[in-house]
């Protein structure tokens, strides 16, 4: 007899294992869902209109830093899907645990670059306008929209990435707690 698998020993494995499928649909459920939901928030704490709300975060952070976010989101957000999916199997989950924080951090990385990048916008208009009292209020105009940039950035990527790392943390430590093994996430790359 041999030991190698079977038509229906490998269409029972695929029958139990998780579907990327699976997980890109949630994923794409939950942000959507998030956004949806944080767009309510925002329009019924403001008289802003969600058109509104639209155009200034376009205006304001820039449509790159948008795709850039709302990709590394996604990310974190698929990784936390697959720990989730796979929290039988440490040695599954682990890497989506891994890359999940690693997307959760590039949040954080990609909002301090953009703010270094606006800060560094907003200075380098200073240098190629010449400041007099008739450009003085042009030159603060174009200044404070690249301050903008550079501070909504941070106030909207830090948290969010710090809620990223805290769901996928916490997520990983019930599954653990669960399974009754001691398999966490270290930053150290200690296990």
């Amino acid at each position: 007899m041999s030991n190698l698998p079977t038509d229906a020993t490998l269409d029972a494995d695929d029958a139990r294992s998780p579907s990327f499928f699976e997980a890109a649909g949630r994923t794409t459920g939950f942000v959507l869902g998030g956004g949806v939901i944080a767009l309510a928030i925002a329009t019924a704490a403001s008289p802003l209109t969600a058109g509104d709300i639209a155009s200034w975060a376009e205006r304001v952070f820039g449509p790159t830093f948008v795709v850039l976010f709302l990709t590394l989101v996604g990310a974190a957000l698929f990784c936390w899907v697959r720990v989730g999916q796979l929290h039988d199997n440490p040695g599954q989950s682990r890497p989506w645990l891994e890359g999940g924080m690693h997307a959760a951090s590039g949040v954080a990385t990609l909002a301090l670059t953009y703010t270094l990048l606006g800060i560094s916008l907003g200075i380098g208009s200073l240098a190629d306008q010449e400041l007099t009292s008739d450009t003085v209020q042009t030159v603060i105009q174009g200044l404070t929209g690249h301050f903008s940039m550079a501070f909504m950035t941070t106030v909207i990527g830090l948290p969010t990435a710090a809620l990223l790392r805290a769901l996928l943390s916490v997520s990983n430590a019930v599954h653990t707690s669960r399974r009754g093994d001691n398999l966490t996430h270290s930053p150290e790359g200690e296990v």
